[in-house]
């Protein structure tokens, strides 16, 4: 499979995109919904993990070590990192709330 250079200039133009859209999405939301967004960004990370399993299982099982391979394991370990550190972000957010026992 050969990339083109239309669909190169396509992907790198769809990933500026959605930097710049991410990026000014996430900088005006007030603190108040940040727990429910960091909720929601588990869940996409949590989807992220399952993608990126599918996708080293196809690459070993096919016997090759290419750069799509490559590619998954990097996806795999950042939305681990991405996950885990939200997962504790909101489990301290939701420690501040908690009523101390007198």
């Amino acid at each position: 499979m050969t990339l083109t250079a239309a669909a190169l200039i396509a992907s790198i133009t769809v990933l500026v995109l959605a930097i710049f859209l991410g990026f000014e999405l996430i900088s005006k939301v007030p603190p108040t919904l940040h727990t429910p967004l960091m909720s929601g960004a588990n869940a996409i990370s949590g989807i992220t993990i399952v993608g990126a399993l599918l996708a080293a299982n196809t690459q070993l099982e096919s016997g090759s070590a290419t750069s799509a391979g490559l590619l998954a394991f990097l996806a795999l370990t950042l939305a681990t990192i991405n996950c885990v550190g939200g997962f504790m972000v909101t489990g301290r957010m939701l420690h501040m709330f908690k009523r101390k026992d007198r």
